[in-house]
Order: structure tokens, then sequence, then C-alpha cells
């Protein structure tokens, strides 16, 4: 009898034990309430499939009954579109869109800060900049990246050039039917990591606002891509986008300089011949650095109560579990925005991936202020005389400052 009564005196205090820790523990986290929520995206749409069936699974458990609908439009159609419709007090809950779209956004009032929003701290550092306006950041990074990079037909060339004198010598050891390079000649971003190499970095000055183009770097950079074409003639005399994709896939030309969203369509064209390298240094600079940029989760400045709620802790499921940042990226020869999923197996054992990185991590976060449209369209006809060798690279960088300098005045 004794030995029942110890037994019952020691399921009694292990009961009593359970009860005093379950009433020190802290209570479970109440769900959200259930919101319907509307998101604007210019992205791919098995993406935008991906993050609803994303939201399905985090809803259920953390805001049951919360449903989310997403509006496709293209980049440009998106910043409009939202533009008007949030002037008129209506659009979408949040937007997964471009960096670009952070300068007119706030320079018109239309979307929130999101410093105090999540913890910048875990993305790296390009990312986190190219959403930095006058001090505060726009957007909750989700990819990192659109980024230009060599990639090259390891068919035609076993060892990517490190040095643009190794990209020059390629002409020599090519048969005479193939382009040693090849690019968009006549569009300012692809001068961008040359300019980036020469020192010219930050165009926007150091307030973020005042261009500088006219600079030693940005007459380097010029005179660089002219050689290309007329000193060096490693180029195609005339090549826009298409021109340079479609010889690359075709096995034409030996190496191009592309972005990170060519990835999946040159993997399928090329399959084990496919490389990508780091951009070749030129001689008196240091490694190139393209911009960087990605995608971004905005807010309007109208979202508040149990949206806002909803929509930052489904943002930030998404930017800061490592797991979201694979799901949402690898599948599409992206990168994760968070610096920890860089290190995950998916991204470093992918020589694709991880030979984006490398270029990724010497490139800068693309300035999204409202002047760097004054930049790209001063810049553009000034490359354009260069490359159709009707300007000197010096008279160029001049008369684009001068161009850039008047289109801010007209902003003010």
């Amino acid at each position: 009898m004794s030995n029942r009564k110890s037994v019952w005196a020691l399921i009694l205090l292990i009961l009593a034990v359970s009860m005093t820790m379950a009433a020190c523990a802290p209570a479970a986290e109440a769900p959200a309430a259930a919101v319907n929520l509307v998101m604007w995206s210019q992205d791919e749409p098995a993406l935008e499939e991906a993050i609803v069936a994303k939201f399905d699974a985090w809803a259920a458990e953390h805001a049951p009954g919360s449903t989310l609908e997403v509006t496709h439009y293209d980049t440009e159609n998106l910043r409009t579109e939202f533009q008007t419709a949030a002037l008129a007090g209506t659009g979408p809950d949040f937007m997964w869109t471009v960096n670009d779209h952070a300068g007119p956004f706030t320079s018109a009032g239309l979307i929130q800060p999101v410093d105090e929003l999540t913890d910048l701290s875990v993305f790296v550092p390009g990312a986190v900049s190219a959403v930095e306006v006058d001090g505060k950041h726009w957007g909750i990074p989700v990819s990192n990246g659109n980024h230009l990079m060599l990639i090259y037909n390891k068919s035609l060339v076993a060892t990517p050039p490190a040095t643009v004198e190794e990209l020059i010598a390629l002409k020599d050891s090519l048969p005479a039917d193939i382009q040693p390079f090849a690019y968009n000649l006549n569009e300012p971003f692809w001068l961008v990591p040359w300019w980036g190499a020469f020192g010219a970095n930050p165009v926007l000055g150091e307030d973020g606002r005042t261009p500088t183009i006219n600079t030693a770097g940005m007459v380097s950079a010029l005179q660089l891509v002219y050689d290309f074409k007329y000193t060096w003639e490693i180029v195609p005399q005339e090549c826009d986008y298409d021109c340079a994709n479609t010889l690359f896939k075709e096995g034409k030309v030996a190496v191009i300089i592309n972005g990170d969203w060519s990835l999946s369509e040159y993997r399928e064209a090329l399959g084990d011949d496919l490389g990508v390298a780091v951009i070749p240094t030129p001689e008196g600079g240091s490694t190139p650095a393209p911009y960087t940029s990605g995608k971004f989760i905005m807010l309007p400045n109208t979202l508040e109560g149990d949206k806002l709620d909803v929509v930052v802790a489904f943002a930030n499921y998404l930017a800061t579990e490592e797991q979201n940042q694979i799901d949402l990226n690898v599948p599409f020869s992206r990168l994760p925005a968070m610096a920890k999923a860089l290190e995950n197996e998916a991204v470093t054992s992918d020589p694709i991936l991880s030979g984006s990185a490398l270029q990724m991590a010497a490139g800068t976060g693309m300035p999204p202020q409202a002047e760097m449209r004054c930049v790209w369209d001063s810049i553009r006809p000034n490359l354009e005389a260069v490359m159709g060798d009707a300007a000197t690279p010096e008279d160029a960088a001049a008369a684009a400052q001068a161009a850039a300098d008047q289109c801010v005045a007209d902003l003010e």
C-alpha cells in the first residue's frame, strides 16, 4: 500500500510541476486576423505561383482564412499603374518589384520605409543599398543580382579570360567564323562594370543626387568600349541585345556579357558547355563592378492595421528563412538576398550560381534615386556617339554631364 501511495504522490508531484511550468511558459502566438491581400508583381508567372503556394501554406498556420491574389504587370506598367492607383487611394497591398521603383515611389511619397519592419543586417550589402534613398530603405530584399557577368561557351573557351588582354587574345585562338566577344554595345547598363573598374562610382556623387559623369574613370570606360570595336575589333560592328544573345546561343560567339536573367535560357541552349566567370579586369583598372539589384517587397504608405501585420510577417518569412530564399531563387538561376543563404549547398555546389555569386560580390548596389534616370538618359546618346565613331570619349563624357545636370534641374 505504501508503494502505491508513493507512486501516486510522484504522479501528483509531476502534474503539479507540469502545471506550474505551463502557467509560466509564454503563451503561443495568436494567429493574425484573416485578410484578403492583393500583390502586384512584374516577375515570372512560375515564381508568382510559387509565392502564392508559400502564402497559402504559411497563412494556414499564421493567418487562417487569408488569401493572396497576384496581379501581373510588366515593369514599366507596374510603376505607372501604381502611381496612378496610389494617388487615387487604391492599388495593391504590397508589390514584388525592382529597386528602380524605389526612386519614383519615394519622390511621390507613395511607399513606406522598412527599416523598422525587418532586420536588414541579414542581407548582403548590395541588396540593402539598392533600395536606400535619403538614409532610409524602401524595400525588403528577396533576391539579389540582376547583375552582368562573363558567360562563356566551354566548347570554345577552356579557361575564361581573367583580363582584357586575355579577352583580346581570344581572337587569335578561335576559328575565323567565331566571334570572340559580344554584348549590348550601345546600352549604358553594359558600360557600368567598366566605369566601376575605373573608379567612376558613385555616379550620383556622395550625396546620391548629383550626377558625376565627366570623370577620368568614365572617359577610360568609354575609351575601352571604343577600343573593343575599332582598335581590337573583337566585337560585332553593330550588335544590340538580341544580336549578342542569338550569336551566343547559336555557338557563334565565344564569350558574352549578360545578366543573371539569361542563365536559365543559356543552360537550356548550351547544357554542360555553359560557364560563368567574373568580367575581365582592364589594364589600369580593378575588378569590374556591375550594378546589382534584385527583387524587393515594397509596401504602400497606406498599408496599415491587420493587413500591414500580415504582409510584414509574410515578407519576413520569405526573406529571412533560408529555405524560402533557396526555393524562390535557385530554381530560377537567381541568388538569394540573405547572406547566409549564399552559403547554402544549393548555391555553392552549382558552378553557374557560384560563379554568378563571385561577380555579384564585386558589384555595387544600383542607385534607386529618381536622378538615376537622368544619368541613363544622358549617357545613352553619348555612348552611341562614341560607338558610332562620332564623338571622342572626352567629349561624350562632358556632353553627358551637361545633359544630366539639365535633366536634374528640370526635376526640381
